[in-house]
């Protein structure tokens, strides 16, 4: 009894890694938190005599989790066909720090993701690109330090095979020159902020790229722009057209799956989450994510959303 114990709470213990594979494969927590209850389905599912002879429980989970994976990836490039405007990943909070005063609900699965390089929204964009045995092999190699030989069992390729796929995906990596946010990523994002809430055009001109471009994603169910907006000049004025339209909007200086971001906020309701690039001391790109299946995460339980507001994106 003791050891049937020991072994089921083994098994509950993997959820955190699971978690946190699976979103960087898929960008979405909401499908990551769907491929591991899928994985744990598939392992309760099968006859004790099964389970007993499995040496390593945990190796199967994360094996059988990013073959699930690697299925819905395989399937996302038809949906996201369909979507409307550009799709973005999911963006997540810093627990800690969003939940100060608020009553934090430590069983959404936002808590259990560490936010490190490997989430940032311009490291997750560049994901995007790559084939679905590309993001499998480089984010299980690279990232999580998987042999070959167990990524070779996921993908149903060779070793050889496998390395090459990774070694693929890290020319993608290499040629987007995704950049770690250095510290003066805050300074620049705050500069920002207090640009756009005194709408001064010429200040968010200076502030950003003259090749920046804006990524929005609505989802086709809140109002966002459907295609990007390249050129600083015109993101400025399109954000302070924007800031005319949104009265009351409150700007909040939030972390963005580790890096500084900011969180556009009316009534308490959160409205959108922003992601930056900066490149120095300019902002290259911003990722507005105003679809609300995507911000369950920056919601609490009694917050109701107010879809047609109008926010920056």
């Amino acid at each position: 009894m003791g050891t049937a114990g020991t072994a089921i709470d083994g098994i509950a213990g993997e959820r955190r890694q699971l978690l946190n594979v699976a979103y960087r494969l898929l960008g979405s927590l909401a499908e990551a938190e769907d491929a591991v209850q899928e994985a744990y389905a598939r392992w309760y599912a099968l006859p004790r005599a099964r389970r007993e002879d499995i040496v390593s429980p945990g190796a199967w989970l994360s094996t059988v989790t990013a073959r699930i994976c690697l299925d819905v990836l395989g399937s996302a490039r038809a949906r996201r066909e369909r979507y409307v405007g550009a799709w973005l990943p999911e963006p997540l909070p810093d627990r800690n720090e969003w939940d100060r005063g608020r009553g934090a609900d430590h069983t959404d699965p936002a808590d259990r993701m560490v936010l490190d390089e490997s989430v940032t929204m311009a490291f997750l964009v560049v994901l995007e690109s790559m084939t679905p045995a590309e993001r499998v092999a480089f984010v299980l190699h690279d990232v999580f330090r998987y042999p070959f030989a167990e990524i070779a069992d996921v993908l149903g390729r060779t070793s050889a095979a496998c390395k090459q796929l990774a070694a693929s995906a890290r020319r993608r990596v290499r040629a987007a020159g995704a950049p770690v946010a250095g510290t003066g990523q805050a300074e620049a994002v705050r500069h920002v902020k207090e640009a756009w809430e005194t709408k001064n055009v010429a200040a968010l001109v200076g502030l950003l790229d003259p090749a920046a471009v804006m990524t929005a994603d609505g989802g086709g169910l809140v109002g966002a722009a459907l295609r990007p907006i390249e050129g600083g000049a015109l993101i400025a004025q399109y954000m302070v057209a924007i800031a005319d339209r949104a009265p009351g909007l409150e700007l909040l200086e939030r972390s963005v799956n580790g890096t500084p971001g900011l969180v556009a906020r009316r009534d308490g309701t959160v409205m959108t989450v922003a992601s930056f690039e900066i490149a120095d001391g300019r902002v290259t790109r911003i990722w507005v994510v105003r679809n609300p299946e995507k911000l369950r995460p920056w919601l609490g339980d009694d917050e109701a959303r107010d879809d047609d507001a109008p926010t920056f994106g």
